[in-house]
């Protein structure tokens, strides 16, 4: 079996792997600015790990020609897909920073074959199974079988439970396991410890008269969040894609870990449906304004955030993982960020809460402790080589390729 690395090799972002130039699992973008894209490959069928952008956002560049490949996912992944689709045609469609049409988006309805986990399926020759990881709704490992070599990709997951998905428990048999490594050098505090910080700082910063706004990925992180200012009973606002993605998962009860505190935590949120105008207003409201983007690379946070840049009494609460390259990450390592065309300095202060939901050291480690015999390739991440020879030092089979690179795998 060879295993070639089209996105994902020591980054995070545009993961992308394809096994016997025939199946290609994933297929993202990197949200930098422009967005980056994985090699280019010609698949004979796709099986999507989940609904996040650096995963699914390259997937309807494969859908333009007279014979396109299937697309295997689970019923929420299909779902997020179309939309991460529309929603990069609004920002970049007809542009050099989107790759793809309308048409090619449309395509997704045409070329969708849709699975459960555990429900093993047939894909350019390959036996595949889904299983559940633990990281957004939908979001699966994928175990590549073909008769003699078995193949886990684990995409991105979590071992912990979230307040919307519970952690992976699923640790089916493989000889290669290509693994993720996003926090592979960082220990999680509890979730616990996160969520009473991160209520008792916005409490106190509404009080004094300031107005938080939280930067949230639209697919798992929005939803998060909105979970735990309901637990923790505080009102907010929420703005953005986010708002479609809540009420497309109580449509599928069966991939959340509660639907009724799903549906109570929307219910909480007040919507924002006006313009720019009444973002400007709200953002002087001493209120929490939960939106998109998590990266501030688009979405209304490009209102909010120059709205409540000016005053220190204010607050940038970033729930996320920023990459490399975003302003996120500028805005929360410097203070300053090309906001919407232009160069803004912030007052307001940042802070970082760490909601991730991908598994820790400790939890990678866990993970791969059911694996010591296997061969182990490590991606996504940016200490990839770094924890590829630690798991070297420690007896296992373990390396980080590089882009672009084959690996034969037996």
């Amino acid at each position: 079996m060879d295993v070639q690395f089209l996105g994902g090799a020591r980054e995070v972002g545009r993961s992308a792997l394809l096994v016997d130039d025939r199946l290609l699992l994933d297929y993202g973008a990197k949200p930098t600015t422009p967005p980056s894209w994985p090699l280019e490959c010609d698949p004979d069928a796709v099986v999507v790990s989940h609904g996040h952008l650096d995963h699914v956002g390259a997937v309807p560049t494969l859908l333009s020609g007279a014979d396109p490949p299937a697309v295997h996912w689970t019923p929420p992944t299909y779902e997020l897909s179309r939309l991460l689709a529309r929603d990069t045609l609004k920002l970049h469609g007809g542009t050099p920073q989107c790759p793809f049409t309308e048409n090619d988006a449309a395509r997704l309805g045409e070329q969708s074959v849709e699975h459960g986990y555990r429900e093993p399926f047939t894909a350019a020759g390959y036996e595949i199974t889904l299983y559940d990881a633990g990281h957004i709704p939908g979001s699966a490992h994928i175990l590549v079988d073909d008769g003699e070599t078995r193949l886990l990709y684990t995409a991105d997951f979590h071992t912990d439970d979230q307040r919307l998905v519970s952690g992976t428990t699923a640790r089916p048999e493989a000889d290669i396991v290509v693994c993720e490594s996003t926090y592979a050098d960082v220990t999680h505090d509890a979730r616990d410890s996160v969520e009473q910080r991160f209520a008792q700082t916005l409490r106190e910063t509404t009080v004094r008269g300031g107005t938080v706004v939280v930067p949230a990925f639209a697919i798992g992180r929005t939803q998060e969040v909105l979970l735990a200012c309901n637990a923790h009973g505080i009102d907010s606002y929420v703005d953005g894609m986010g708002v479609e993605v809540v009420e497309m998962l109580t449509r599928h009860p069966a991939y959340v870990r509660d639907a009724d505190a799903l549906r109570g935590a929307r219910t909480n949120a007040r919507t924002v449906t006006g313009r720019d105008g009444q973002r400007r207003r709200l953002a002087d409201e001493q209120t929490v304004i939960v939106t998109t983007s998590g990266m501030l690379n688009g979405g209304p946070a490009m209102t909010y955030v120059p709205a409540i840049a000016d005053s220190p009494l204010n607050l940038v609460a970033f729930s996320g993982y920023q990459v490399a390259g975003t302003p996120g990450r500028e805005l929360l390592e410097r203070g300053s960020a090309r906001i919407d065309g232009r160069q803004l300095r912030v007052s307001a202060r940042r802070e970082f809460f760490d909601f991730s939901a991908h598994a820790d050291r400790d939890g990678l480690r866990s993970f791969l402790s059911s694996y010591a015999d296997a061969t182990v390739l490590i991606n996504h991440g940016d200490q990839c080589g770094e924890f590829a020879a630690e798991l070297r030092a420690d007896g296992y089979d373990a390396r980080a390729p590089d882009l672009g690179e084959t690996v034969r795998a037996e």
